[in-house]
């Protein structure tokens, strides 16, 4: 057990020296540089996952209709042989 709570206790160190650096580094940025970070976190937040969503969705929809067009599709004839 005591190894599980030492464990624990390592992840939370970790976890809470990861925090005060962040907190650090956001304190000693200027104005800009705060409104850039924002821009690209809302970039990677919300747009990246929209954008890798809709090209799935397409790539399924791309996939299912060419499922469908191959399936229609008529029997090759057999190959003759002309004399």
């Amino acid at each position: 057990m005591s190894k599980v709570t030492a464990l624990f206790d390592e992840i939370f160190q970790a976890f809470t020296r990861a925090l005060r650096y962040g907190v650090r580094l956001i304190g000693s940025m200027s104005p800009q540089a705060l409104l850039g970070v924002a821009l690209v976190m809302a970039l990677i937040c919300a747009v990246l996952p929209l954008a890798l969503t809709l090209f799935v969705v397409f790539l399924l929809v791309k996939l299912a209709f060419g499922a469908s067009i191959i399936a229609r599709r008529p029997r090759a004839t057999p190959y003759k042989d002309v004399e």
